[in-house]
């Protein structure tokens, strides 16, 4: 495992600039008067709410946007990052309620700036993309239809990106990206940042069944682009009163693409579920209602539906055990990388303890009444 000095190496890859530093970026890469910054919170990257002044060049367009700065390490893979922007573009231009991207003054979707820090240059690339109205999933209790719609909206996402092209797709093959479900066995050289308790021994036995069961079932499952984080602060949405006076939600936003890489339809379906369950105070039935919705675009084989107890359970395990990494790199970033943390040891317990046969009943059970009319 790494070495306190390569633990301290990767800690430094997250970029800290100041808010100063910031709005002195939008406005040098992309010409834009800042009014107003303040940072976002965020995982290895740097994000900051910007507002623009209006001036007489920019009586047009958005006032607020997200200004993104990748990690020295994503820098430096500027194919992967541009074909994640193309994407973005793509699925807006579907009608998914994605960001728009402002081009730079050189009329570019990214720029590299570098920072000399005195010691050493570091180069990080910028983007700027429209920010997007709506509160996080997380904020809201998340009843039966809105859990179809969201999985629904993630089999949709990845379906429709069997259109999309680009002469640089090949980079979202990320061999080893650890956020990748297929990546679950590199978790062992990370365990060592949960100790010695029962939430190892648990990770630990959905590692070996990982490598026994799913590793070889690949070849069965059915491939496509994932986006591989649509957890409940990654997607928005906006309320409206029904006829009835009630508030109806839907989707008013899809965010944060830098995971996306080739997986399979089932991952991103596993991933959807995971993260519905984390604040639900009903985690088990989560999943029926996620899978009626993916289901009712892309519905899974026998082999996939088989594969789907361990994938929630793997993903748990991806969560959980590199937020406990993180914190180490981060510990002023605590608060955000322990998110999952809160519930998902818990909800974890939960499913191993019912395990695979009663946690499937359930799901599949609810989805079936989705075909019937009949929602649980």
């Amino acid at each position: 495992m790494s070495s306190g000095g390569d633990q301290q190496s990767q800690a430094l890859t997250k970029p800290s600039f100041s808010e100063v530093q910031a709005s002195a970026l939008v406005e040098s890469v992309f010409g834009l008067k800042v009014s107003k910054i303040q940072p976002l919170p965020s995982y290895d990257d740097q994000n900051f709410h910007v507002c623009i002044a209006r001036t007489k060049v920019t009586t047009d367009g958005p006032n607020e946007y997200v200004l993104k700065i990748s990690n020295t390490e994503s820098s430096k893979t500027p194919d992967l990052i541009e074909v994640q922007t193309h994407i973005i573009m793509f699925l807006r231009a579907a009608g998914f309620p994605t960001a728009s991207v402002c081009r730079t003054k050189g009329d570019n979707i990214t720029s590299l700036v570098s920072v000399d820090s005195g010691s050493e240059v570091k180069s990080y690339l910028v983007r700027l993309l429209t920010y997007l109205p709506g509160r996080p999933i997380a904020e809201i209790p998340i009843g039966p239809q809105l859990l179809y719609e969201i999985g629904r909206l993630a089999a949709k996402l990845d379906k429709t990106l069997e259109k999309f092209h680009h002469p640089k797709l090949s980079s979202l093959h990320r061999e080893n990206f650890i956020w990748n479900l297929k990546s679950v066995p590199l978790l062992e050289k990370y365990l060592f940042a949960l100790g010695q308790n029962r939430n190892r021994e648990i990770v630990e036995q959905v590692i070996q069944l990982f490598k026994d069961e799913v590793m070889t079932s690949l070849s069965h499952f059915r491939e496509c682009i994932n986006h591989g984080d649509l957890n409940d602060h990654n997607i928005l949405i906006e309320s409206r009163e029904s006829a009835f006076g009630d508030a109806v939600y839907q989707v008013s936003g899809v965010l944060d693409f830098d995971d996306m890489s080739y997986g399979y339809y089932v991952f991103e379906a596993a991933i959807t579920i995971m993260y519905m369950m984390i604040e639900s105070k009903a985690p088990i039935q989560v999943g029926g209602h996620v899978l009626a919705g993916f289901e009712s675009v892309v519905p899974l084989t026998p082999v996939e539906r088989g594969a789907l107890f361990l994938l929630v359970c793997s993903r748990f395990c991806q969560s959980l055990v590199l937020a406990a990494y993180s914190c180490q790199l981060y510990p002023e970033n605590e608060e955000y990388l322990m998110i999952t943390a809160k519930t998902g040891w818990k909800h974890l317990q939960q499913m191993f303890d019912m395990g695979r046969k009663a946690v499937e009943e359930i799901w599949f059970e609810t989805a079936k009444s989705y075909e019937s009319g009949i929602s649980m």
